[in-house]
């Protein structure tokens, strides 16, 4: 047992809280590859549910496993998302967008009425930092962009693809991982200087949308916060 084990029970775990005639949103990453799996298991079984994607990667798991799959502007509500994170604190503070579609995770969760945050135990930190944060920015000037960020004493990369390519988010956009020299203090200050340069769509950073929190641990437990 490892990490995939603590993954897959939090993603289980996860999906014993959804009830029938919910409306789902699915997150994306890893994590959230075992909760979608976990949820299509129980609609084979009588569970009736419909859900929203984050990514193309979900809504194609999802529907290929026999989940409707609605357009976030035509759904009436969300009821419960279910994402993982990247890294969370005893704030429920968060970073995500290793997957690299924290824009629209964060629009879902926000329009959702619970997040449900399933990690493994590994992704629980005493202070964010430790992992890159992921910053969209438009194309249309982004060497600038980059620049400003450069100029607050930010320190980061493009984000490639395995090939060496530009990893393009699914909005179009690109992504700057900032690589952080230190541990966190104040965040929420951190993203409010990003935030306003102009370029800049989103931050990682994730504050006051985590409801439940799931951990799973690799030998197969899973704890409620």
């Amino acid at each position: 047992m490892g990490i995939e084990e603590a993954k897959r029970a939090a993603g289980q775990k996860a999906a014993e809280f959804i009830q029938q005639g919910m409306i789902v949103g699915l997150g994306t990453g890893s994590t959230a590859v075992h909760f979608i799996d976990a949820l299509i298991e129980r609609h084979k079984t009588g569970l009736h549910i419909q859900t929203v994607a984050s990514s193309r990667s979900s809504a194609e798991q999802a529907s290929k496993g026999g989940l409707r799959v609605l357009d976030l502007n035509e759904a009436p509500r969300v009821d419960i998302t279910v994402d993982g994170a990247d890294e969370i604190d005893s704030q429920k503070r968060m970073i995500k967008g290793g997957g690299g579609a924290h824009t629209r995770e964060k629009i879902l969760a926000a329009a959702s009425t619970e997040m449900i945050v399933i990690v493994d135990e590994s992704k629980i930190v005493s202070r964010l930092g430790k992992r890159n944060l992921p910053v969209e920015i438009l194309f249309y000037g982004s060497p600038s962009t980059r620049r400003k960020i450069e100029a607050l004493g930010y320190k980061g990369k493009w984000r490639l693809n395995s090939d060496g390519s530009l990893f393009i988010t699914e909005n179009g956009n690109a992504l700057f991982d900032i690589e952080f020299v230190s541990l966190l203090t104040e965040p929420e200050y951190d993203h409010k200087q990003l935030i306003q340069i102009p370029g800049v769509v989103d931050t990682g950073f994730f504050f006051g949308l985590a409801g439940r929190i799931v951990v799973g641990f690799s030998d197969g437990r899973t704890e409620i916060r």
